[in-house]
């Protein structure tokens, strides 16, 4: 473990499904001449919160690599389009680089307790896997970048693909993809180490439907570090030192379980950095966001 102080064309707008009109919101952040396909249903329903979009980079000539982009809000709020507006330079740089972006989106908690979240998200990939020739994806170049409660589900997925858990996914879905590594930024390890684990109001008691202490059959189920092992992937972990949402000490905890079953990582702690926002875009982490995709995804 290291340790670190520190369209056709583009198109100004996107390619939707013409059975959604959600707006994209973000679009501008994007490079000029990323081909955007988006609002795409990916789960054979009509649920808003069951669409992903799609970055490709410009003038690609082989398969690309993914990153798959899993926002923040508590497992309450927000939508595919969250923390992007405060890493505008990276996800700039990602597809520079000539990576893919896909976001997807998935039920809040206050729509269908865990573990709808990590079902949502295993059903994206899913999507992506099959339909990887569609849109120019490498199957063995993809990786996970979550934020908050997003690096959480990122972990969850991470985590637990190589457990063959059914209960985390939906009846028809592929299980075949692979996840070559995960980018977590602050998310929760640990619903135990909560000061809120003991309110029923917490996020994360609403998460799983009962206080992490009461329930700590629940809370372990829904915390990453249960599904560690020495076949997970390498991961990048991003916390705030001064993170007041997310104690530091979550993903200390996950690094440091990982390091001792000899899963490669490296945990920055970006010096007084809150909870989120563009210190976690700085020149400093960026370098490392993308020297971590390089290496991984060679």
């Amino acid at each position: 473990m290291k340790q670190f102080f520190l369209f056709t064309t583009a198109f100004i707008g996107f390619l939707a499904n013409p059975g959604f009109s959600q707006p994209n919101r973000v679009m501008d952040f994007f490079p000029e001449g990323t081909k955007l396909h988006g609002n795409i249903p990916y789960s054979n329903d009509t649920l808003k919160k069951h669409l992903l979009d799609i970055y490709l980079p410009p003038n690609a000539s082989a398969k690309v690599p993914l990153v798959i982009w899993v926002h923040g809000g508590g497992w309450l709020v927000n939508d595919k389009y969250a923390d992007m507006g405060y890493m505008k330079q990276t996800i700039a740089e990602i597809i520079n680089q000539g990576y893919a972006l896909a976001s997807i989106d998935h039920r809040w908690s206050s729509q269908a307790p865990f573990p709808a979240q990590v079902i949502d998200i295993n059903a994206g990939i899913s999507f992506l896997y099959d339909q990887a020739e569609e849109y120019g994806f490498d199957t063995d170049r993809f990786a996970l970048m979550g934020f908050s409660s997003g690096g959480h589900l990122a972990s969850m997925v991470g985590l637990s693909r190589n457990d063959e858990i059914d209960s985390f996914f939906m009846s028809e879905p592929t299980k075949s993809f692979k996840i070559k590594a995960v980018i977590d930024f602050y998310g929760p390890m640990d619903l135990t180490l909560f000061p809120g684990a003991i309110d029923p109001k917490s996020p994360e008691s609403l998460l799983i439907g009962a206080t992490p202490i009461q329930r700590p059959d629940l809370a372990k189920i829904a915390s990453p570090i249960t599904y560690i092992d020495k076949n997970d992937p390498p991961f990048l972990i991003i916390h705030g030192e001064k993170d007041e949402s997310v104690d530091p000490r979550h993903s200390q905890l996950l690094s440091s379980w990982l390091t001792l079953k000899g899963v490669p990582n490296e945990l920055i702690i970006v010096p007084n950095a809150p909870h989120f926002g563009q210190i976690f875009d700085s020149n400093e982490v960026r370098i490392k966001v993308m020297e971590f995709l390089k290496k991984e995804l060679k």
